[in-house]
């Protein structure tokens, strides 16, 4: 195995060596401080601004330099804007054919200086992170603080790329008039279908989406799915084969996560009518709604560990369960048992293979078609989500067939048992087990430059060496927070004989490397991995949960003490809140987050859901409908934007070995949602004890507490989030 320091090395383009970060100078001031400098405040603070300065100067030397090719990429666009406007409208073909080449041409040097750009970004971040590590107090955070604000941060220029995007407009412009060079104008701006008509210029709009973090309502949407890529993966993507992807066998993947979030939300209207029927209070719905998340936080972890030998016999497991669990469900109301109901309950929570979903997408979905269907992923959550309540409202009806009783409160048990016997033989007939073997084809003299510029395969040019095939991938916004991660990333000339000579950096890169392609398969790994900020981010998801849940499950005994609300009404209200995910996920990913950077969208949704709480307490004499729909949109809507960026941010700094294994990112992230439902689901049950009168503000509390919480603990870790 070729180490991990190497093959970065390797990835440099040539002849602009020396105008990389020194990671590896840097790398050696940050042990000679620790082999030389006290702890007493005085001596970080020396270390500090020693370290700030080598860090200023290995920045200009790379921004400067950037600088002076974005001048030269911008000098040869106006000249060839000079022979643009010479050409006459019944110019010849050849002509406009040379100069569409030409503009070709300059695209291809800029991926090259794009690529550059990336390989700088990944240093800084890593030897940010290091230093942290190390030294235990947050240089990253007054770096940050002290230098990307100010008017005159070089810094910016790793991030915000106003030069390079006016060349990108010039080239895209450019090359779309040329497209059609008729006498008409067809201008990128008026016709956005006709934006990007190029192969580089997508290649182009790629890139910089990726440095730049810009995103749109598919890609933004997708990531709420939480699918991690691999940071620097050991081959290029496979096509799509019959061994690896097979679309019915997604589509019953989405289906499974579809109707899963239907039998989730379906009893929700009348749950607590179905408490009061078999005797118990009406605040036990609390108990049967949380039931299904308590048995699910088990649930995720034997499923995910499952899914690493099969994916079909653990839905197929998955199905049965839910099949069970819904007629116990149905049957506890004619058996006279609340403890029916809830085993019925448990065997659906049982029964999530929400892990196995995931799992499926990130591992047989081929890479171009990753992200729609992480979309897809979520879509089918948000579209069950709406529809569970929507179908409860259908069945207002009160018949029986022999001894079995049909009614609103056992019907949605009974539709759904037929829902997942139908599934199951779908399942049965049309699912395809993906092969399990680890296939690792490398295009021959292809290398992380090459793929990095030729997303459309029309890459010509080739700097780096053959065997280098790590880097080009579009994940440098998820640097290394591996906390074993100490190996070289880039190195200058003057390094590299020592290195070759076998040094002992050499020796713990591959070390390291090696250590980065293990699979997270303990909790105790997992917990290693988790850095301030992961945990920042998954405590945030945490509390996002349990506020929509403390809204979703005590709508019905809220709205029936305080306004008499019908099923229908309640189910009605519900089915709102579930359409709003897909509308506020568009608004997002297509404007808000073009616009403003994620960590600040991130904490204004704090503040927005923390609001939304506050308004819903019951102060005054009188509780309205409009305060408590207004208060409980505001808290819904503000968390489901809350949650796109949170988890957006959470796959950018969380390790990349937790894209695979039993412990990966999303089974750690559902295991937080799922804690946090069952935990508000709780608190609702017990608050019951004081009385329904008292439901509402003692709910409350807890979720105005988490809020305070994660946005004080956001504010800790907000300039680690750059």
């Amino acid at each position: 195995m070729v180490a991990f320091g190497k093959k970065l090395r390797e990835s440099q383009i040539q002849e602009w060596k020396g105008y990389y970060i020194d990671y590896k100078l840097m790398k050696k001031k940050v042990n000679r401080y620790m082999q030389h400098v006290g702890v007493g405040t005085e001596n970080h603070l020396i270390v500090l601004k020693d370290f700030s300065r080598l860090l200023d100067c290995q920045i200009e030397k790379f921004v400067m330099f950037l600088l002076e090719q974005e001048g030269i990429l911008a000098n040869r666009l106006s000249n060839l804007r000079e022979q643009y406007d010479s050409l006459s409208h019944q110019a010849d073909g050849d002509k406009v054919s040379e100069l569409r080449e030409a503009y070709r041409s300059v695209g291809q040097d800029l991926l090259k200086v794009l690529f550059f750009v990336e390989m700088n970004a990944i240093g800084l971040r890593k030897i940010l992170k290091k230093f942290d590590k190390r030294f235990g107090f947050k240089f990253t955070n007054y770096y940050v603080k002290t230098r990307a604000n100010h008017p005159y941060s070089e810094l910016r220029q790793v991030c915000k790329h106003v030069g390079i995007g006016a060349i990108v407009g010039a080239i895209s412009r450019n090359l779309a008039d040329l497209q059609d060079h008729s006498g008409s104008y067809v201008s990128i701006y008026d016709q956005p279908a006709l934006s990007h008509p190029d192969p580089v210029v997508d290649s182009i709009k790629a890139a910089v989406d990726k440095l730049s973090n810009s995103t749109g309502f598919l890609h933004y949407l997708g990531k709420h799915a939480l699918i991690m890529q691999e940071e620097f993966p050991s081959s290029s993507e496979d096509p799509p084969d019959v061994n690896t992807y097979h679309f019915m066998s997604l589509l019953l993947n989405l289906a499974n996560t579809f109707l899963y979030m239907v039998n989730t939300y379906i009893i929700v209207p009348t749950a607590d009518r179905y408490t009061l029927t078999l005797g118990a209070a009406a605040t036990v719905c609390g108990v049967v709604i949380g039931s299904m998340a308590v048995a699910q936080v088990f649930s995720s972890v034997y499923f995910s560990a499952w899914s690493n030998r099969s994916y079909m016999r653990p839905l197929v497991f998955s199905s049965i369960l839910l099949l069970v669990g819904n007629t116990l469900y149905a049957l506890a109301y004619d058996l006279d048992s609340l403890s029916v109901l809830l085993i019925g309950r448990l065997f659906c929570g049982l029964g999530s293979a929400r892990a196995v979903n995931r799992r499926y997408i990130s591992d047989c979905v081929p890479l171009k078609l990753r992200m729609q269907a992480s979309a897809g992923f979520v879509s089918a959550s948000a579209l069950g989500m709406a529809c569970g309540p929507a179908l409860a409202c259908l069945f207002q009806t009160d018949f029986k067939i022999y001894k079995l009783t049909f009614n609103e409160t056992t019907l949605p048990g009974w539709a759904m048992a037929l829902a997942w016997l139908v599934y199951l033989l779908w399942l049965w007939i049309s699912f395809r087990e993906p092969s399990r073997e680890t296939k690792e084809k490398v295009v021959p003299g292809e290398s992380d430059y090459g793929r990095y510029i030729n997303g459309s395969h029309e890459s010509k040019e080739n700097h780096l060496p053959e065997e280098s095939n790590s880097v080009g991938t579009g994940r440098f916004i998820n640097i290394s927070v591996d906390n074993n991660s100490t190996q070289p990333l880039l190195m200058s000339s003057n390094d590299k004989q020592q290195d070759d000579n076998g040094g002992e950096d050499c020796d713990d890169a591959e070390e390291d490397f090696k250590e980065l392609q293990k699979p997270v398969n303990s909790i105790v790994s997992a917990y290693r991995l988790l850095t301030p900020s992961v945990k920042v981010q998954l405590f945030i998801y945490f509390m996002l949960k349990y506020a929509m849940e403390i809204v979703l499950a005590e709508s019905s005994l809220i709205t029936g003490y305080y306004f008499i609300w019908s099923t229908s009404s309640v189910a009605i209200f519900l089915a709102c809140l579930g359409l709003t995910v897909l509308p506020v996920n568009v608004l997002v990913g297509s404007y808000i987050g073009n616009i403003f950077e994620e960590r600040q969208v991130l904490l204004a949704s704090e503040i927005l859901v923390f609001i939304g709480i506050l308004l819903s307490f019951h102060v005054f004499t009188s509780y309205t409908v409009p305060q408590y729909v207004g208060s409980a949109l505001l808290t819904f809507v503000s968390a489901e934007v809350l949650e796109g960026v949170n988890l957006s941010l959470l796959s950018r700094v969380m390790s990349s070995r937790l894209s695979r294994g039993t412990f990966n990112g999303g089974l750690l992230s559902t295991e937080a949602g799922t804690l946090a439902r069952v935990i508000a689901d709780g608190t609702i049950t017990v608050a019951g004890y004081l009385g329904v009168n008292k439901v509402l503000n003692t709910t409350l509390v807890p979720s105005l507490f988490f809020c305070v919480c994660s946005i004080f603990a956001t504010c800790f870790t907000y300039n680690s989030l750059y």
